[in-house]
């Protein structure tokens, strides 16, 4: 596929998780998996190039077998720190970022957010889930990284203000869709939402 020469795949493994009493989400297990397993696979439909954005348990990202990179800082500064840090290391023009906490995400929504992002020509598409943003689910072009890089550098954090300020193109999905269910806490770890099940 042309698009596996010019897209990179991101995954975001470098938060804190205070609601995960401070363990590292992406290693634990979900249904017999590490989470971010889930998230390699759905990216792997679409590109072999990845990056694993983790801040702490290098050695144990690197076992997946795709380059692990920390933040520019030390001070966890959120989701949009990790995207940067992937802009600047990436040797292709797009970006397709997803969480390491989504276990139902698929290739096809990230297809979806591909196509949007080239179709419309745009610089970043983000998921819409109903009238919900998605913020964690986009794709982007590189060439944004000056941009984010001084958004940062001002103190800003909050990724739904810096995406506002792009050429963006929201992608709709169905209101609730379960690909956008992430793992937070031990307890939704314990008994996660299974969307092929009746409540």
């Amino acid at each position: 596929m042309q698009q596996q020469t010019k897209v990179t795949g991101v995954v975001l493994a470098g938060g804190r998780a205070t609601r995960m009493n401070n363990q590292d989400k992406g290693l634990m297990i979900f249904k017999g998996q590490p989470l971010i397993s889930y998230a390699i696979k759905a990216l792997t439909g679409i590109t072999q190039h990845i990056i694993i954005n983790a801040n702490r348990n290098h050695d144990s990202y690197s076992q997946f077998g795709y380059e692990v990179i920390s933040d520019q800082t030390d001070s966890f500064d959120g989701p949009l720190a990790g995207v940067l840090t992937a802009m600047l290391h990436a040797n292709t023009e797009i970006l397709l970022v997803i969480p390491c906490d989504s276990p139902y995400i698929s290739t096809q929504a990230l297809q979806k957010l591909l196509q949007s992002l080239l179709e419309n020509k745009a610089d970043v598409a983000v998921s819409v889930s109903g009238d919900k943003l998605q913020p964690v689910f986009l794709a982007a072009r590189t060439a944004l990284k000056d941009n984010l890089q001084s958004y940062l550098t001002s103190g800003q954090r909050k990724m739904a203000s810096w995406l506002q300020q792009q050429n963006l193109v929201m992608v709709e999905f169905t209101e609730h869709d379960p690909l956008f269910i992430n793992i937070n806490t031990p307890e939704q770890l314990a008994n996660p939402y299974y969307p092929n099940n009746q409540p």
